[in-house]
């Protein structure tokens, strides 16, 4: 008969903290086993000295490095990887005696923790049970006293030891957030929230229901001061009052084609942190609930130069206002239309920012394969604000110049007859052959992507959820073999 396996969860540090089933576990090991750095402290063994007995075994697994160089020929990881080899081992013995092991774990077993790497090596060969600990996160929310997270919020955990780019997006694109493992990685972790905007909201918990707790606004914490044991707390925003402040700021922020999945992090954390946001209703609508407490303004796609002046004079009053526009807010969209305003002289100190989204044709693009892997030109064919005189002429010079054609705004309920007369002007000037991209909804639940010919291409088919790529005389129909009819134009010419 083998022994059995605990990993036993110690909690954050407090002993009134672990569980009944964690006292219950130590105090029927035959072997009680925990990690240690090589200075041969356990803080694991600490939290549970009460409860251990004199014939119990002990087993101190300590690490041969923390975060220090090594020679080995595997490196760090490699070092690590040959400790928890012969740590397992030793535990193995025990086992294989019939011994009853339980391995401490501060905080939870399976979290952030040393005891995993021994669950990952044992589990499957002997009877292991594993007794939950309550988790720093949870530990420095309960002495934050303020909620972690509420209703639909989303609740990020990070190591701190992330690169600061990558930390910065999960910080900007959350509702609340945990970051761990600070200490040295305490600098680029305020950076991050920084360049996030979230420095104002983060909170600071060192040693969470240990002996030297500290608390309070991570903005006023030493860099020098901050322990290993050390969390970044981002808590929820529900009902929390925007600050108050002298001026706020414009962004305008682009969705993509199609809402949530097509958002990226920077823009997601553009509109997190938003007081309010403002656009088209179509767009607004595709914006997922980010924070309660948002005021949303929504408006007609025919006032984008009104929705503009409204943003820029919320941001005079000290609002965090985000513009919503469909696609990259640069292509035909609303970047153009705010920064023309905030050019006037009243809104010269107002903050602007534009933030790129994933394009409508290149969106469209990908979904058809690769249709403008060579030099393309963009054209809208809405002359709603040009004449269509400007535009055949931008059609006929891009047609000559042999470019393939993303065209935007082919037709609405008012324009009807502008694809047909492109769709002629474009025949006198390439192949009847030539491949056509119809992409309608793309990302949408309606999404259609069909590649026709210009000689077959049916005007009364596209509207204004259509975007049209018309190829070169170099782009290509490819049948793949999953069934799939692919475009493509070769990055070579001729």
């Amino acid at each position: 008969m083998t022994g059995k396996l605990y990993g036993v969860g110690l909690g954050p540090g407090d002993p009134n903290l672990m569980t009944v089933a964690a006292v219950k576990a130590i105090a029927g090991a035959d072997v009680v086993a925990y990690h240690s750095a090589r200075h041969g402290r356990s803080i694991a063994r600490s939290i549970a000295a009460e409860h251990l007995r004199e014939d119990q075994i002990e087993e101190r697994l300590m690490y041969p490095l923390t975060v220090e160089t090594t020679d080995h020929p595997g490196g760090y990881r490699g070092a690590l990887d040959d400790f928890y080899e012969e740590a397992a081992a030793r535990l193995a013995a025990h086992l294989d005696a019939g011994r009853t092991v339980a391995v401490l774990a501060e905080g939870d077993p399976l979290f952030y923790g040393s005891y995993q790497h021994m669950h990952k090596r044992l589990a499957h060969r002997y009877d292991t049970t594993v007794i939950p600990g309550v988790t720093s996160v949870s530990a420095a929310a309960a002495r934050l006293g303020e909620p972690l997270c509420e209703a639909e919020e989303v609740l990020t955990i990070v190591p701190g030891t992330l690169p600061e780019d990558e930390l910065t997006a999960r910080l900007a694109g959350t509702d609340s957030a945990v970051v761990m493992k600070l200490g040295r990685t305490f600098p680029t972790v305020r950076r991050a929230l920084e360049r996030a905007g979230r420095l104002e909201d983060a909170r600071y918990v060192e040693r969470a229901f240990m002996a030297g707790e500290r608390t309070g606004r991570l903005d006023a914490i030493d860099p020098d001061s901050v322990p290993y044991f050390s969390v970044a707390v981002l808590p929820s925003r529900i009902d929390a009052q925007p600050p108050v402040r002298e001026r706020g700021e414009v962004v305008v922020v682009g969705t993509g084609p199609a809402g949530a999945p097509w958002l990226t992090p920077e823009s997601r954390g553009a509109l997190v942190n938003a007081d309010v946001l403002v656009g088209y209703t179509t767009y607004l609508d595709r914006v997922p609930v980010l924070r309660a407490g948002q005021i949303r303004h929504g408006s007609d796609n025919k006032v984008e130069s009104e929705r503009a002046e409204f943003a820029l004079d919320l941001a005079l009053r000290g609002r965090r206002v985000a513009v919503v526009s469909g696609g990259d807010p640069g292509v035909f969209a609303m970047a153009t239309a705010v920064l023309e305003v905030a050019s006037e002289e009243r809104y010269a100190d107002v903050p602007v920012r534009v933030l790129p989204g994933v394009t409508a044709a290149n969106a469209a693009a990908a979904a058809a394969g690769a249709p403008l892997g060579h030099d393309y030109a963009t054209i809208s064919l809405s002359d709603r604000l040009k004449p269509w005189e400007v535009i055949s002429q931008r059609l006929r010079a891009a047609a000559e110049a042999d470019l393939v054609l993303a065209i935007y705004n082919p037709g609405s309920k008012s324009r009807t007859h502008q694809v047909a007369a492109a769709r002629e002007l474009l025949l006198e000037l390439r192949s009847p052959d030539t491949p056509v991209v119809v992409a309608r909804d793309v990302g949408g639940p309606e999404q259609s992507v069909r590649i026709v010919t210009l000689k077959t291409l049916d005007p009364t088919e596209v509207d204004m959820r259509t975007l049209l790529l018309v190829g070169s005389s170099q782009t290509r129909v490819t049948e793949r073999g999953d069934g799939r009819t692919i475009a493509w134009t070769p990055r070579r010419y001729g």
